[in-house]
């Protein structure tokens, strides 16, 4: 079977291997506090063109929401978040575990949050009945970019967001855990100095682009980052051996490989797309980064699945189903030829 399923079913890029088995007998400080960790965190400044901000190595994506979120929001507050968010849909309840809810506002097929729905919500919560304390308070946005559906916001949007959180004193948190294909992607305006300028944190996603695991997180507001340690270890978040991140994020961005393997990726999931597009099959969400999103019959799946592994995104009420098509640094090229030419072997036409 070939597996077009995720971007995290492969190990790691062989330049994270060579760095750990090449410094595996050092000995270094633990708790992300060696060395490779200031190296990384020194790079990642560099690169956001925000020398102040907080750098901080994390395992996985929903331990870096959590606790963020934690470190941020009191207890009466709450964090705003498309309902197809990954904080609201693929977390467990995280973020409720930890005393704040979820307020989940509607999205089309995209899954992006507009200002003018943040303004709308801030407007009701403050102006309507019964009195504001009755309910949760709303303190942050969350929003992911790309988002669920592989969408890219705009610069204005991230721009008109920002304005929307300042209004309202509420803090911006831009989930990265695919950043880089985000980065990457052809036409976007997006990059980490406008992140870093824009939002209070944000992430760079090292788990589903070549790391083993791994979240940078990047908190640019100092009230935040204040006592954030603290937050980590209390999480459970506190790796003894902290190098290990510091060293894959250093492996990634170093040389610029994190950008190159994802840019790769991107590409390789134009050509599914473009076979998809040939064989007319509707395009469920749109998308330019390495996750596409495309229709198929329960035929069509059939015949694919005897050699492919896709993932499942959505029924639909016709009995055909939205399924999502996901590359990596780690597609193999001939293994996208071989899937495009089965999809255009579909022949379907309208």
């Amino acid at each position: 079977m070939i597996f077009f399923d995720c971007d995290y079913n492969q190990g790691a890029h062989p330049k994270i291997l060579e760095h750990l088995a090449s410094t595996n007998w050092e000995q270094t400080p633990g708790y992300g506090c060696d060395p490779y960790c200031e190296q990384a965190r020194t790079l990642i400044r560099e690169l956001c063109h925000a020398p102040e901000a907080g750098v901080h190595f994390l395992v996985g994506g929903t331990q870096v929401n959590a606790t963020f979120l934690n470190a941020a929001l009191r207890g009466h507050q709450g964090v705003v978040s498309a309902a197809t968010g990954h904080i609201h849909c693929h977390e467990t309840g995280a973020p409720e575990a930890g005393g704040h809810k979820v307020l989940a506002l509607p999205t089309g097929p995209e899954g992006k949050l507009s200002a003018a729905q943040v303004d709308a919500l801030c407007a009701a919560h403050y102006q309507g009945s019964p009195p504001p304390e009755h309910m949760v308070q709303p303190k942050a946005v969350y929003i992911s970019h790309p988002t669920e559906n592989g969408a890219l916001y705009t610069l204005a949007e991230l721009e008109a967001l920002r304005a929307v959180c300042g209004r309202w004193g509420l803090y911006l948190y831009v989930d990265g855990a695919r950043l880089g294909y985000g980065l990457t992607a052809p036409g976007t305006d997006v990059d980490l100095p406008a992140l870093a300028r824009l939002c209070d944190g944000f992430t760079i996603g090292g788990t589903k682009c070549g790391a083993l695991f791994g979240e940078a997180l990047i908190v640019t507001n100092p009230e935040i980052d204040r006592d954030f340690r603290y937050y980590i270890k209390q999480g459970g978040g506190m790796l003894a051996k902290g190098r290990l991140l510091g060293l894959q994020f250093l492996a990634l961005l170093e040389d610029g490989l994190y950008f190159t393997i994802c840019r790769q990726a991107n590409a390789l999931a134009d050509r599914l797309a473009e076979a998809c597009r040939t064989a007319w099959l509707p395009e469920y969400a749109p998308s330019v980064t390495n996750q596409r999103f495309f229709i198929f019959t329960e035929e069509q799946m059939a015949r694919l699945s005897e050699q492919y592994v896709l993932s499942l995104w959505e029924p639909l009420p016709d009995g055909r189903a939205a399924y999502r098509l996901c590359t990596s640094w780690g597609t193999a090229p001939e293994a996208v030829e071989a899937l495009a030419g089965d999809i255009l072997a579909l022949g379907d036409r309208p």
